[in-house]
C-alpha cells in the first residue's frame, strides 16, 4: 500500500490511506500535524515586545508550533488509554475506541488486541507500545515529506550555510552531543543549523567512537579527491570535529551528564580529550599536515544557553576560559543588529584561548547569534527554563540514523553498529526508561534503526540483518523487561541517499491473527 502524503504543518490535508508496517492490520491515520495541536505561537510570547534584536521571531514561531505538534502526538497516548480502560468492558467498546484513537491519534488500533477485552484485561502495555511506535512512523513520515524544519539537502538555509562555512575554512561540520534526549535539538533548535549540513552522531557524554571518526574522516577527504565535493582537495580548508557537552544550571549537582556524574568540568575534560585522541590519530596516520579543527562547546539544558571554548589558531583549548551566551545576550540587547553583531564577533576574539583563526571567530560568531534566539526561544515558551530539568524522553533510538529526531527530550539515542559494543549507552536509556516508564507499568519503546547507502548492492538487506542482530542482542541483555512485555522493539531502516522516511521491517508486536509491529 502507497504512503499516506504528509500534510504540510499548519493546515493539515485529509486524512487518506497510510502505509502499512509488515503484516499490521489496516488503520486510518492523519498527519503528524494534526487538527487541535496547538496554534502558532508568534510575537514576542510571554516578554512583550523584549526580544533581542537579533532573535528570528518567525523562525521562533515555526519552531515552537512544530514542536508542540509533534509531542502533542505523543502525549497524547497515555490520556486515550486511559480511557479506553474505563470503556473496556461496554458492548460497544471496538467501535468507541477507534473513534476515540482516530480522533485523538489519527489511526486505529490494532483489532486482536481489543477484540480480546471482553474476555481480559486490554493489553495497555502492548497497546503504548504500538501507538508510539504509530505516532514516530507518522513524525518520520512528516519529516521527510514536509520538511518542517526548512533543512533538507538543497534548500535555502542549507545551500546558504554550506557556503558559510566554506566561506570561514571548513568543509564539514561534524558534532557529536551527548546522548541525553535534552540535547536531541542541539543542532536544529539550539545552533539554528540545517541538520543536512551537520554530521551529528550522539554518544553518551558525548565521548563519541575515534575509530569510526577516522574513517567518517578518510571518506570525506576521498569525496574531495574524487569528486571535488563539498570542495576541492587542494583549497585550504579543515575539517570541523565539535563535541557538545551539557550541564545544568538549574540543578547542577544532579542535572548535569549522567555519563560524567554531573561534573561540568569532567564533561569538558573528558570531551576535549576525546577531541585531541581524534586529531592525533588523524595525524599519526596521514601526517601531520592531515586538516582537522577542533572546538568544545557545552550547553545549559535548562535554558539552551551555549558556552563556547574559544580555540586560539595554535589549537589550544582553555577548559577555564568560555564565552557564554547568555552573558553576550546581556551585552548586546540594547545595540542594534549590526552593532549586536560587531560586537559578539569583538567578543569572541577576546575570549579565545590565544591569538584567533578569523575563520574560527566568524563561525562562532553566528552559532552565538543563533543562540540567542534560542535563549529567547525557552523565554517566550517555557518561562525562561524548562519544567523538564530531567528526562522526559519517549522513546529510545538504537542503531544508526534519526536524522528526522531534532526535538528536545522526545528521544534518547544510543548509536551502535552492534548492542555489544554500545551497551553502555543502551544501559543508560533503559535505565532512564525504568523510572519514566517501567515504574508506572509501562513498557520501554525501543525503536531500531540502520540506514543505508541505496547505490550499495544488497546493503538494504544487511541493514535489516543488522536490526535482526541488535533485537536479538537485548533481548538476551534484558530477558525479564521482554518477557514481561515491558520492552518493545519496532526495526527500521532508510536509504540514507534518498529525502525518504524510515521503513519498518519488523516489531516484537505480533498477532497470531493479523498483524503488528
Amino acid at each position: 500500500m502507497p504512503r499516506r502524503p504528509a500534510a504540510t504543518p499548519y493546515r493539515p490535508m485529509a486524512a487518506t490511506a497510510p502505509r502499512r508496517r509488515p503484516g499490521a492490520p489496516a488503520v486510518a491515520s492523519r498527519s503528524a500535524f494534526s487538527p487541535g495541536s496547538p496554534a502558532v505561537v508568534g510575537g514576542n510570547g510571554a516578554r512583550g515586545g523584549s526580544l533581542h534584536p537579533l532573535t528570528e521571531r518567525q523562525q521562533n514561531a515555526s519552531l515552537h508550533a512544530y514542536e508542540s505538534q509533534v509531542k502533542g502526538n505523543f502525549d497524547r497516548i497515555v490520556p486515550l488509554l486511559k480511557r479506553l480502560s474505563a470503556l473496556q468492558h461496554e458492548d460497544n467498546f471496538i467501535e468507541a475506541a477507534q473513534g476515540l484513537s482516530r480522533a485523538e491519534l489519527g489511526f486505529e488500533l490494532p483489532l486482536p488486541i481489543l477484540q480480546k477485552a471482553w474476555v481480559s484485561q486490554l493489553d495497555m502495555r502492548t497497546l503504548f507500545a504500538w501507538c508510539v511506535f504509530e505516532t514516530y512512523e507518522q513524525t518520520s513520515d512528516s519529516f521527510f515529506q514536509v520538511d518542517p524544519l526548512q533543512g533538507k539537502p538543497g534548500s535555502p538555509a542549507a545551500e546558504e550555510f554550506n557556503a558559510f562555512l566554506l566561506s570561514c575554512g571548513f568543509h564539514l561540520l561534524d558534532v557529536t552531543p551527548c546522548a541525553d534526549g535534552r540535547l536531541a535539538h542541539a543542532i536544529a533548535y539550539a545552533l539554528r543549523l540545517p541538520f543536512s549540513s551537520v554530521r551529528r552522531r550522539s554518544h553518551a557524554g558525548a565521548l563519541f567512537d575515534v575509530e569510526n571518526t577516522v574513517n567518517r574522516w578518510v571518506k570525506t577527504e576521498h569525496r574531495r579527491y574524487r569528486e571535488g565535493l563539498p570542495n576541492p582537495a587542494h583549497e585550504d580548508s579543515r575539517y570541523l570535529k565539535v563535541v557538545l557537552y551539557h550541564f545544568s544550571s538549574k540543578d547542577p549537582s544532579h542535572e548535569g551528564c549522567a555519563a560524567h556524574g554531573s561534573d561540568d568540568g569532567l564533561a569538558a575534560s573528558c570531551g576535549l580529550n576525546r577531541l585531541k585522541d581524534f586529531q592525533q590519530a588523524v595525524e599519526n596516520s596521514f601526517c601531520c599536515g592531515a586538516s582537522v579543527d577542533l572546538l568544545l562547546m557545552g550547553i545549559d539544558t535548562d535554558t539552551d544557553a551555549i558556552r563556547v571554548h574559544v580555540p586560539g589558531m595554535d589549537g589550544s583549548t582553555n577548559l577555564e576560559r568560555w564565552l557564554d551566551a547568555q552573558e553576550v545576550y546581556g551585552a548586546t540587547a540594547h545595540l542594534g543588529s549590526a552593532e549586536a553583531r560587531v560586537r559578539i564577533q569583538a567578543l569572541v576574539e577576546q575570549a579565545a584561548a590565544s591569538s584567533p583563526d578569523p575563520g574560527m571567530v566568524k563561525l562562532v560568531a553566528r552559532l552565538l547569534e543563533h543562540n540567542i534566539s534560542q535563549i529567547d526561544y525557552v523565554r517566550q515558551h517555557h518561562a525562561s527554563s524548562y519544567a523538564d530539568a530531567g528526562h522526559a524522553e519517549r522513546f529510545i533510538g538504537v542503531g544508526i540514523g534519526f536524522k528526522e529526531i531534532h526535538l528536545r527530550n522526545l528521544t534518547y539515542f544510543a548509536y551502535m553498529d552492534t548492542v555489544e559494543e554500545g551497551a553502555p549507552d543502551l544501559d543508560v536509556g533503559v535505565k532512564i526508561f525504568s523510572g519514566l516508564n517501567v515504574s508506572r507499568g509501562l513498557p520501554v519503546p525501543v525503536v531500531v534503526r540502520f540506514d543505508y547507502n541505496g547505490q550499495v548492492p544488497g546493503a538494504k538487506e544487511r541493514a535489516i540483518r543488522s536490526c535482526k542482530r541488535v533485537l536479538a542482542a537485548m533481548e538476551n541483555r534484558y530477558p525479564d523487561l521482554f518477557s514481561q512485555g515491558l520492552l518493545h522493539a519496532l526495526l527500521t531502516v532508510r536509504d540514507q541517499d534518498r529525502h525518504t522516511p524510515a521503513e519498518a521491517v519488523g516489531s516484537t508486536i505480533t498477532f497470531t491473527s493479523g498483524g503488528g509491529h
